[in-house]
């Protein structure tokens, strides 16, 4: 008993020492525990901090970024504007590049119209008394009557512009129109100058290939009451020309109709003229358009006015091309 007394004391002994020392080695890991979470708080405290700070670069950066990119921007802005344009205006300016680019195109076209293979031959009446050199011709091919080579027609009553002058402005608005609409033009003249006698100019026409010669007068009286327009053919009994009255009447009808029409004047007609050198001479289709009378006045102004010459083209060549239709 006493043995065993001995033996249960020394076991208390024992397991007192091991709870003992597990009491020392818990309170150890206790206090490693501890001293962890300590150095564990202080890294999480270190980070939070690190963390802080890279918010604060970063929210710097962004900054800084938008800055510059701002900074950018009105660098581009300001560049674009001593160029005059922006990304808008760029693009505007490409578009209008393009535009021009087809309406000069267009205006290239419009320039060089397309041929419509017909070429006529345009006469403005007589010229100025500088280019009279005076002298004579036959009234036809053959014939034994002679008249004078040149006349520097009549003059405009009411203001003043002679003949000469009032027949080549038309006329050479008359040859723009004409070759807008795809004519070939001959002119007999072309200034006021040049001394072209009446069967020259006939011939001129018939050198150059015309299908057609329109001379271009207007017309003078005695009586100042006179008015309106007429056209002058050659007649079927005309002995220098009598084959071309028919095709002459067709001509001579189509352009005193339209001209009328154009310019509200008076309308006199298709009339035949068979002492007229210009036409006697002359071997394709021919006629004389009178456009008005320069000794009246309402004639004489209108014929003057620019917007009335406009359309006093547009009749002629309006005529023209009713000529040609089929």
């Amino acid at each position: 008993m006493k043995k065993m007394g001995m033996i249960f004391g020394s076991l208390i002994f024992v397991l007192a020492a091991v709870l003992a020392v597990l009491a020392v080695t818990d309170a150890q890991k206790s206090r490693l525990l501890q001293q962890e979470m300590k150095r564990m708080d202080k890294q999480i405290s270190k980070m939070q901090k690190s963390s802080e700070s890279m918010e604060k670069e970063l929210e710097e950066l962004k900054k800084e970024t938008e800055k510059r990119a701002l900074e950018a921007a009105e660098g581009d802005t300001a560049e674009a504007g001593q160029n005059g344009e922006t990304k808008e205006d760029s693009l505007s300016a490409e578009a209008g590049k393009n535009a021009r680019d087809a309406d000069d195109t267009a205006a290239l076209s419009a320039a060089e119209p397309r041929s419509n293979g017909r070429k006529v031959a345009i006469d403005p009446g007589h010229q100025g008394p500088g280019a009279d050199t005076g002298g004579t011709e036959p009234l036809g091919p053959g014939s034994e009557e002679m008249k004078d080579k040149f006349a520097s027609g009549t003059q405009g009553v009411y203001t003043g512009v002679p003949e000469y002058e009032l027949t080549l402005a038309v006329s050479k608005q008359l040859q723009t129109e004409l070759q807008s609409r795809g004519y070939e033009v001959i002119m007999t003249r072309e200034d006021n100058d040049t001394a072209v006698s009446n069967v020259e100019r006939a011939q001129i026409a018939t050198e150059n290939g015309a299908r057609i010669l329109v001379r271009i007068h207007a017309d003078g009286s005695e009586d100042n009451s006179a008015n309106g327009a007429m056209t002058m053919i050659p007649s079927a009994e005309n002995p220098y020309v009598g084959q071309l009255h028919e095709e002459s009447s067709r001509l001579g009808e189509n352009i005193i109709n339209a001209y009328c029409r154009a310019t509200g004047i008076r309308n006199n007609g298709v009339r035949l003229y068979d002492n007229m050198t210009g036409i006697n001479w002359s071997t394709v289709p021919v006629t004389i358009l009178e456009m008005g009378f320069m000794t009246n006045q309402s004639d004489d102004e209108k014929m003057q006015d620019p917007d009335m010459q406009k359309n006093m083209v547009q009749g002629i060549a309006d005529g023209i091309d009713a000529y040609f239709s089929p």
